[in-house]
Parts: structure tokens; C-alpha cells; sequence
């Protein structure tokens, strides 16, 4: 069965050069002008949203969130599209969750690898085998196993690997993991995050020089592209705020993360 990807943009020549772009590319296609997608959705299940940043009526950000909370998709990869890509859009873009962003106007080539790439990772995180993955986690006994041999890590190790691998293939700012993982923890600045992640990949990459697993976004933060199974069948073990409230941090100030850390780990 065919990839269904729903694109919602305003602009009627976007729409028609996505359509055409990965109609070719083998995917299927339903465009939106974002009017009537709430009766729509209820017709299909896409397997990923392509929507614009701003939309006629607001922000795209803001749209899809109220659709998150009145239909079942908070689970549906989405990218993107940025009139502006200045760093401010695309970091509150990825701060929120989306899977990735993309600039106007995209070559065809770079949408249909961008909207393959986020579609590969999303279907590697459903139902990897242990066998498969490169990471396998035993929530209630605290464990993480890479490549089949398990590793010893600190508590705060755990939950910021775990963390970040419910989210694989989502970038997250310094700041962001801080709030998720940290939580509350006085004096501790966005390094207490950096020296997290190269204990980190001294455990778990085999060249830290040219990490695979955990890598550096350049100018943003991090991400975490590895293939995780799970050996817990349920999420209540896991405490950090964004997994408990999924869309509680993302009408956040930006400028929160201003406030008090000064130092440590």
C-alpha cells in the first residue's frame, strides 16, 4: 500500500508541485488548502503531513496542534514548510516537534529525500526487532544494551537516551532536553547537556570523532537517528514532562530557558 501523504498549503502552485513531486515519486496524495481538512481526515489515515508554516487563518504550528487534539494523529510524522527559513522558524518548528522542516520554494529532489527520510525513521521506531535495532532499552530495569551488549550508564544517562529515543529523528535544543530531562534541577546550564551527550557517545558510538547515532545539529542541538527497541510494553515509567503532556511546553516562551541555571551537571 502507498505512503498517503497530506500536504496543506495556501499557495495553489505549491500544492500542485508537491502533488506532481510525489505523485511521481510513487507516494499517494491529497492536497488541502486547510478549509475543510478536519472532514477530510476523517476519510483517510496519512502517513505524513506536508504543511505550511503560516496558513490564511494563523500559524500552521497552531492549526495542527488543535487538529492533534480533536483527531487521532499525534503519531502522523509532519514537515514543515517555511516561507522564511531563518533560524528562529526553524527552530521553533523543531522545539515543537515536527520531524523536520523545508524551505520554499524545494526542489522536488529534496522534498520526496526529506518526506522518505522522516517516513523511514517513523517506521523504524513502530516495531523494530532487538535484533535489528541498535538500541535496546529495558525500561523498569534501567537497562540500555548497544549492538546486543549492555552498557552502564547514571540515571541521568538513561533518561535522557530514553527520552530522546521516543523522539528519534527529532532535533531538540539544549534548552528543550534541559526542561524534558532535566526538569527542575537547580544551577545547570545547556553544557550540563553537552557533557551529557559526550559521556554518552563514548559508550554508545563505535567512532565519537563521527558519531552515527547521536549527532550534532549544527547551530540547533542534537538528534538521535538510532533504531530503538523496547523491552517494556508501556510508556508509565517514563516521568519527563513532555511524555507525560505531549503539547504542554510548546506555547512556551522561547525565552524561558533564560532562567536559572548557572552551573554543574
Amino acid at each position: 500500500m502507498k505512503h498517503l501523504i497530506f500536504v496543506v498549503d495556501s499557495d495553489s502552485e505549491i500544492l500542485k508541485l508537491a502533488e506532481h513531486s510525489l505523485a511521481a515519486a510513487g507516494y499517494a496524495v491529497r492536497t488541502s488548502c486547510g478549509e475543510d481538512i478536519a472532514t477530510d481526515l476523517t476519510n483517510c489515515h496519512p502517513s505524513l503531513f506536508l504543511m505550511a508554516f503560516m496558513l490564511p487563518r494563523g500559524s500552521g504550528l497552531d492549526f495542527y496542534r488543535q487538529l492533534s487534539q480533536t483527531l487521532q494523529i499525534e503519531n502522523v510524522p509532519i514537515i514543515f514548510l517555511l516561507d522564511q527559513p531563518s533560524e528562529q522558524h526553524r527552530l521553533l518548528v523543531l522545539e515543537s516537534g515536527a520531524d523536520d522542516c523545508i524551505a520554499k520554494p524545494f526542489s522536488p529532489r529534496e522534498l520526496v529525500a526529506r518526506i522518505h527520510a522522516v517516513l523511514r525513521r517513523s517506521s523504524s521506531r513502530l516495531s523494530p526487532s532487538p535484533e535489528l535495532a541498535d538500541l535496546v532499552i529495558d525500561i523498569g530495569a534501567m537497562k540500555l544494551s548497544v549492538r546486543g551488549n549492555e552498557i552502564p550508564t547514571t540515571t541521568l544517562e538513561f533518561r535522557l537516551v530514553e527520552y530522546m529515543a521516543r523522539h528519534a529523528g527529532q532535533v531538540f535544543t539544549r534548552d528543550f532536553l534541559l526542561d524534558s530531562v532535566w526538569g527542575d534541577t537547580q544551577f545547570i546550564t545547556p553544557r550540563s547537556v553537552d557533557a551529557c551527550v559526550r559521556r554518552i557517545r563514548e559508550k554508545i558510538e563505535l567512532d565519537r570523532a563521527n558519531p552515527t547515532l547521536l549527532k550534532t545539529i549544527r547551530g540547533v542541538g542534537y538528534r538521535l537517528d538510532a533504531v530503538t527497541a523496547w523491552q517494556s510494553s508501556s510508556n508509565e515509567d517514563c516521568s519527563c514532562a513532555a511524555c507525560r503532556t505531549p503539547y504542554s511546553m510548546m506555547n512556551r516562551d522561547l525565552s524561558s530557558s533564560k532562567r536559572r541555571r548557572i552551573a554543574g551537571d
